[in-house]
């Protein structure tokens, strides 16, 4: 097993301490691809040099992106860390969460195909990731902590999964697994794009609603991630929205006939 496929992904980070301990760890457990999306900090100010000690090679070589699907392009597997498990508002009564699953349970899913670019996918300090950040990542991780005082802090977090992900790679490799038949898996922005295109032309027709697209589209993506689809079979569905739209720039060339039953 390798964790040279493997991001760490802090969206938004607010204190430039917090980038140079993650950057720090980073570098103790073996891992050096840091992304920050959006940083609400300097990661190159003084502080974070300060923190980041023998991890500033990690911290210099930090990539910054503006969104989370841009820090996820390549990505086939991603995991999203969070405290929560349930909708935080009426607005999100429709929300429903997925299982929280501990570091040892899903994390050597992250490393299952060696050579498969990952991500492990942080939120801000004071309010984690929102329900539409946490739906780009098929599975959902929550470190189990202490009732009375479960809030970790952003590096502590870190360090806890960088660890359980160094450990993996001191076990036996087990034999790679063969791909399913399907083929090759998705890459995240292969689907990104799929589902961006999907919205565009459901609203388009009128099955979404702008006030009720997001909730639907959830529901779609968890059925896509439930398939987990493969290459071939995005690139099936890209074709099968473009021939709808063509369908309906053309419709009155092409008259519909009534379904057979």
């Amino acid at each position: 097993m390798t964790l040279a496929t493997i991001r760490i992904i802090l969206v938004e980070p607010l204190g430039a301490l917090n980038v140079g301990s993650v950057a720090r760890v980073m570098k103790n457990m073996g891992l050096s691809q840091l992304v920050l999306v959006n940083p609400q900090c300097d990661p190159d100010s003084e502080p974070a040099q300060q923190m980041a000690v023998h991890g500033r090679d990690v911290l210099a070589q930090a990539v910054q992106v503006a969104s989370l699907p841009e820090a996820l392009q390549g990505c086939q597997r991603a995991i999203a860390t969070t405290m929560r498990d349930r909708a935080t508002s009426r607005q999100e009564s429709h929300y429903r969460p997925r299982p929280l699953e501990s570091p040892r349970q899903v994390l050597p899913w992250l490393l299952a195909e060696p050579m498969a670019p990952g991500a492990l996918i942080f939120g801000r300090e004071d309010r984690g990731l929102s329900n539409a950040e946490l739906d780009y990542a098929p599975r959902w991780l929550g470190i189990p902590t202490h009732a009375v005082y479960p809030s970790l802090n952003l590096a502590q977090a870190v360090a806890i999964c960088a660890y359980e992900l160094y450990q993996l790679t001191l076990e036996p490799t087990p034999a790679p697994s063969p791909l399913p038949e399907t083929g090759e898996p998705a890459s995240l922005d292969a689907l990104e794009d799929y589902y961006q295109h999907l919205e565009h032309l459901l609203l388009h027709i009128g099955y979404l609603y702008p006030h009720t697209a997001a909730a639907r589209l959830a529901k779609l993506r968890r059925i896509g991630q439930r398939a987990s689809l493969s290459a071939e079979e995005v690139a099936l569905l890209r074709g099968m929205l473009r021939q709808v739209e063509w369908a309906i720039a053309h419709a009155d060339r092409l008259p519909l006939d009534e379904p057979t039953r």
